[in-house]
């Protein structure tokens, strides 16, 4: 068993390499490469996330990334590409790059990135920062060789921000310099019944739902996705990333 644990993560490790160096040549190479969209995936993994749900999150992602939707969506697009990164975040200064960008235009592309993600361990169980996972999810473009109009921050939470820089200053920063901040907000059942901080933490007066388009989401056409179970994450997710391709497709050229 601890043989084939470490084969997993040499495994992993080889992929996010490949998936580096894809980025690394891109930039080399100074011709940026024309995607449909490029979009940071921003997963809170914070301690109100306990490690069941935070095991259903992650494979949820893995299974949106792979659906055959998402992927014929993809396929179809102008340039038939996007350009996806994965980053986890929990309290102020607790970012991190799981996978870094990479072109995702078949099966092959979508399997290796989720098999990457997949296999990287939990990055972090602190706090909850929204403002500075914003700020730092801004800067990975910044760090991408992709070229398109549509560049969009796509955070996952289950709570209310606790710490760092305000959140409406951090969305307002990262809009207008021209990102689109979309949310999908999970109404954790567990952590609200807990009653006290927590409850008010993860369910905030009006909901989180509420809270996200108040707070988080921002710039033309930013949409709010709930959920009320990590279970349906996958097919939240999936969801979600198909109408951020559609909202690229129905922007001028």
């Amino acid at each position: 068993m601890r043989g084939s644990r470490i084969g997993l993560a040499l495994g992993a490790a080889a992929i996010v390499a490949a998936l580096a160096s894809q980025a690394r040549s891109a930039r080399a190479a100074g011709a940026p490469v024309p995607v449909d969209a490029a979009i940071v995936l921003a997963a809170d993994v914070s301690r109100s996330i306990d490690d069941g749900e935070f095991v259903l999150e992650r494979r949820g992602y893995a299974e949106a990334i792979q659906s055959q939707q998402l992927l014929d969506a993809i396929s179809t697009g102008p340039n038939g590409a996007i350009a996806l990164a994965y980053v986890e975040w929990a309290g102020d200064n607790e970012d991190k790059v799981v996978v870094d960008w990479a072109v995702i235009r078949n099966g092959a592309d979508a399997r290796a990135f989720a098999a990457a993600l997949i296999a990287a361990p939990r990055s972090y169980v602190g706090r909850t920062a929204i403002g500075a996972a914003i700020d730092f999810s801004f800067a990975m473009f910044a760090e991408s060789a992709f070229s398109t109009d549509r560049r969009v921050i796509d955070v996952s939470g289950d709570g209310t921000s606790n710490q760092g820089r305000s959140v409406t200053e951090a969305r307002d920063a990262a809009v207008g310099a021209g990102a689109v901040i979309n949310g999908l907000a999970i109404f954790n059942r567990k952590a609200a019944s807990m009653g006290g901080y927590l409850a008010m933490h993860t369910n905030p007066p009006g909901g989180l739902a509420h809270y996200y388009r108040e707070n988080v989401i921002g710039g033309e056409g930013a949409f709010v996705v709930p959920i009320d179970d990590f279970r349906s994450f996958g097919e939240a997710m999936m969801r979600k990333l198909l109408n951020e391709i559609a909202d690229a497709r129905s922007r001028p050229g």
